[in-house]
């Protein structure tokens, strides 16, 4: 099957099971609130990288705009981050 020698493919597995973690692993009372929506942000950063390299064919882009991209993506996610921790009561 040449459908599974496609970096794609694999990417597309990958981002599936990361949803299933966040979506099943990290919901639940497993883990303390803010581990979870640590993990679950760290997740989607990782997600929203490979969308962007693999989906979106910026992997083999040039060095400028592929860098713009990567500090996009963790910029983003330390914002948010930021404000989540910002805003949540102390205790």
């Amino acid at each position: 099957m040449t459908l599974l020698r496609e970096r794609a493919t694999w990417v597309w597995i990958g981002l599936m099971m990361a949803t299933c973690v966040t979506t099943w692993g990290l919901s639940k009372d497993a883990f303390n609130p803010t581990v979870a929506v640590v993990g679950i942000f760290l997740i989607a950063a990782l997600k929203v990288r490979f969308v962007i390299l693999d989906f979106m064919e910026l992997r083999h882009a040039p060095v400028p705009v592929r860098m713009a991209f990567e500090v996009w993506v963790v910029a983003v996610a330390v914002i948010i981050l930021g404000f989540w921790f910002a805003t949540i009561a102390p205790g």
